[in-house]
């Protein structure tokens, strides 16, 4: 058992979990490159010795905050879909939850712009902290993408895009909103104003269903 600031105790299991809710703080102020072992041991209160019980270095600690991220996306994704007001006409409600999801995506990413980074960064596979000759895990699934393709075979059902050119247009879709939202948070469109990014972020979601259309 570990001992941290405030005389609060850890048990073996909990400790865990706190070096990960440190590394996730991290990555939330700084983005991945804020994700470090020591500095979320330090957070917690520990030794970096009493976390490397855990973690086996900075790499699969980012991978952890990595999954994490990717399913708080995904979360954000659904919250936005589930505000959507429904529709009598299916293909209506249809492209509706479409352009939710998308809107969902990318208001994670301009709300929470760490995380988004995190939820897309690529650990190295030997860092310097860990041992060498590590194996590294295979990468979870984009639950993001996979949203977004069912959403797709949902309006292809009442009448969308062909089954088969389903997963193109999957791929396109989240390429547009993962495109758009890079440029929002590290190209020039960082520098429009609120209501200006709206407009643009509204204007894209109308093309990658106008898009889905002519598939």
């Amino acid at each position: 058992m570990a001992a941290i600031s405030g005389g609060k105790t850890y048990h073996h299991g909990d400790l865990r979990n706190a070096l990960i809710c440190a590394a996730v703080d991290l990555a939330t102020d700084g983005g991945p490159e804020r994700v470090v072992l020591r500095e979320a041991a330090r957070r917690v209160g520990v030794s970096p010795t009493a976390a490397y019980r855990h973690f086996d270095g900075r790499g699969e600690l980012l991978r952890t905050v990595k999954i994490l991220a990717q399913c708080r996306l995904a979360d954000s994704m659904e919250r936005a879909a589930a505000r959507e007001p429904g529709a009598d006409d299916p293909a209506l409600a249809a492209e509706r939850r479409l352009v939710a999801l998308c809107r969902g995506y990318v208001g994670f990413a301009v709300d929470q712009p760490g995380l988004y980074r995190a939820a897309f960064c690529v650990p190295r596979p030997a860092e310097a902290d860990e041992p060498a000759g590590g194996r590294v895990s295979p990468e979870p699934e984009i639950r993001a993408f996979t949203l977004l393709r069912e959403a797709l075979e949902g309006l292809a059902k009442v009448g969308g895009p062909r089954p088969d050119s389903r997963p193109a247009a999957g791929a396109a879709a989240w390429s547009a909103v993962h495109g758009l939202s890079l440029l929002l948070l590290d190209g020039p469109l960082r520098r429009l104003p609120a209501q200006r990014r709206d407009d643009v972020v509204e204007s894209t979601l109308a093309m990658v269903v106008s898009g889905t259309r002519g598939l």
